[in-house]
Order: C-alpha cells, then structure tokens, then sequence
C-alpha cells in the first residue's frame, strides 16, 4: 500500500485494486509543483471527496471527466457535480460502504461545513465527511475536515485503524494540540499523516508538536509526490 501527499489535504491511496485520488486540488494549490499533474493522477481508479469547500474538489470533476472514473461521496455533493459536469459518480452516506476495486471504504462522520461556490453564492454540498479505507491489512482513517468529536471512541471501536491521516493545521480544522488528544484519546494508531497545514501562512507549518505529543507512534510529515509505503 503507498499514500502519496498532493499537498493541503489531497492523496493518492494505492490499496487493494484501487488508485483513489482524496480530495485532488491542483490548481491554485501553492504546495503542489506545476507540471506533475499527470503523474497525480496517473492510473487512478477513483476521486473520493470528504465535503465540497474548494480546497477539496476544485479539480474533481475534471479529473474524473479526463479519465472517465466515478466520483465517490455523500449524494449531494455527488448528484451537483454530477448534474453539473456529466460525470459518473458513487453516491453513499455515513455508515454505508462501498467496494472500490477491493477497498471497503465507510463514510464516517466529521463536524465542519460543506458547500460549493457558484455565482449565486455558496450551494449546499451535503454534510462534511470522513472515511474508513480497509484493504491490503490496514484500515486509514480519514478525518476530512473536522474538530475533535466522541464519535471518534465508536470509530475505533468499529473499525481499529491503524493509520491515521488527520487534518491538524488549525483555524479551519483541529490544530495540532486537538488532533493529538484525538489520537491518544480516541485511537491506538501506528502511523499517523498529519495535513491541512503548512499550505498557507494562517494554517501550522510544523507537524513536530503532533509528533511530541504522541511518543510510539510514527508520525509521518509527508512530502509532496513521495510515496509512502507501509
């Protein structure tokens, strides 16, 4: 299995049969270093968004267009770009999950907000979202955009992921602090990928007081296109 930093909260997942593009924003994404798109999204097999904010699903639809794959998230978002863009897609909601190419994938519940930007204004996109992603004997957790929630307790307790990729840069989401009593209080991760940092200068650019705060447990800071094999 290989997860591979986009930059801001955007991964490439390779587990099981499946290649899933996570939130993909390329264009506009100060992290994400021109001219490497298409080893992005190379052999990607799915998009699989948490909630609709720009900062998430500005390149979905184009990719899943360009390479004729399903978008997968909760209806609404799903049924706008689908409705919007011509593209397929794999609506499903919180506690529903779904097989793509091998990887059981739950949607799990996130406190945040969600919407997509339309001339009009912001159009609702459903309700914010994380995920369970099991395969290849791991199980990821996703934290999408979100504070810390109780919720957490019973997410372990149903699934015992063993990798955690939790959105830490603070002000939109769980600052560092935050996520670290997450995963000690909530989680027995082995590896833990901190992001939603270091994109702009209001968010956190180091992951060393996650890190600090969690002895034992692998702390990854990842690097933009650098695989991570575990």
């Amino acid at each position: 299995m290989q997860i591979t930093w986009l930059g801001h909260s955007g991964f490439r997942i390779q587990i099981e049969g499946a290649v899933l593009l996570l939130d993909p924003w390329f264009t506009g994404n100060p992290m994400f270093p021109e001219g490497r798109r298409a080893e992005a999204v190379a052999g990607a097999t799915h998009v699989l968004l948490t909630h609709g904010h720009g900062d998430h699903t500005a390149d979905a639809a184009a990719i899943a267009a360009e390479l004729d794959i399903p978008v997968a998230g909760i209806p609404e978002l799903v049924g706008l770009l689908k409705a919007q863009k011509g593209i397929k897609g794999i609506d499903f909601n919180k506690g529903g999950t779904v097989d793509l190419a091998g990887a059981k994938v739950t949607m799990v519940h996130a406190t945040h907000s969600s919407s997509v930007s339309s001339d009009a204004g912001p159009v609702y996109a459903g309700t914010e979202a994380g995920y369970m992603i099991a395969g290849d004997g791991h199980v990821i957790y996703v934290s999408g955009d979100t504070d810390v929630m109780a919720d957490m307790g019973v997410f372990n307790d149903l699934h015992a992921p063993d990798i955690g990729i939790l959105a830490c840069g603070g002000h939109y989401t769980m600052d560092m602090h935050r996520a670290a009593y997450a995963a000690k209080t909530f989680f027995d991760f082995k590896t833990v990928i901190p992001c939603h940092y270091r994109t702009f200068p209001l968010l956190a650019q180091s992951a060393a007081p996650l890190a600090a705060a969690l002895p034992g447990v692998d702390v990854i800071e990842p690097e933009v296109l650098v695989a991570i094999t575990l």
